[in-house]
């Protein structure tokens, strides 16, 4: 991939991403979505199911990049795909405080409307016992507050000079984090679905096929690699 190409192919990316955005508004300008017979359900699955594939995505790319070497280019993408991961899941942690737990989001529009800007705050405040008391009864919302965290963290730190800042070494422990956000986003998904909803199956299968790529790579390179009493040389002679 030429050098050049790249910054017209992350303007294609970032488009492709916000594809879901914009059409989720669109279902909404158009009044669509109040005709759903559940459209709180809708937009909390749509903004899940696109955060978890984009998380999926973000994972998959290294296993990718290394099945070729001309295909180095897709490490450039990364970042930006685990940040729109984060950007949908952040949109379906809102659903659930905005949506669902009954947070008066009128009276906290109004509020600001009328120049009180910690209306908002405070109608946070009312709901946050509800809450708590949510999370500590459900476990599925334990784990997916806990994926959600970590991608806070890992969006936090993205930026080259906190790289850093931070040393690479320690950036890169914290960034391999995002398996543990993966998987507990597929269990999240599992845990959330009644029972005998087989759909969240097929995200847990491609998030064990990508673990399992890069458990083989690993494995591979460490077979590959020249012993230490045995010199380069020789090994390469024989």
């Amino acid at each position: 991939m030429p050098t050049r190409a790249i910054p017209y192919l992350k303007t294609v990316v970032h488009l492709a991403c916000l594809v879901p955005a914009v059409y989720l508004l669109q279902v909404y300008r158009s009044g669509s979505l109040a005709l759903m017979a559940d459209p709180v359900n809708y937009i909390t699955h749509f903004t899940g199911d696109w955060a978890l594939w984009l998380l999926l995505g973000d994972l998959a790319i290294t296993p990718v990049r290394r099945l070729n070497n001309s295909l180095s280019w897709l490490i450039r993408f990364r970042r930006m795909v685990g940040l729109y991961a984060f950007f949908y899941a952040t949109l379906h942690l809102l659903t659930y405080v905005l949506l669902f737990s009954g947070y008066d989001v009128p009276t906290a529009l109004a509020g600001l409307q009328a120049g009180h800007l910690l209306e908002p705050w405070k109608q946070l405040k009312i709901i946050w016992p509800t809450m708590v008391g949510d999370v500590e009864k459900r476990r599925f919302i334990q784990v997916g507050l806990l994926a959600w965290l970590i991608l806070l963290s890992l969006a936090v730190t993205s930026p080259q000079r906190v790289l850093r800042a931070m040393g690479g070494k320690n950036w890169q422990r914290l960034h391999r984090l995002i398996y543990v956000a993966g998987f507990a986003a597929v269990v999240h998904y599992m845990w959330l679905v009644k029972t005998g909803v087989r759909t969240p199956y097929k995200y847990a299968v491609v998030f064990w096929v990508l673990i399992l790529a890069r458990v083989a790579y690993s494995l591979w390179k460490r077979w590959n690699k020249p012993s230490a009493a045995t010199p380069v040389s020789a090994k390469v002679a024989s």
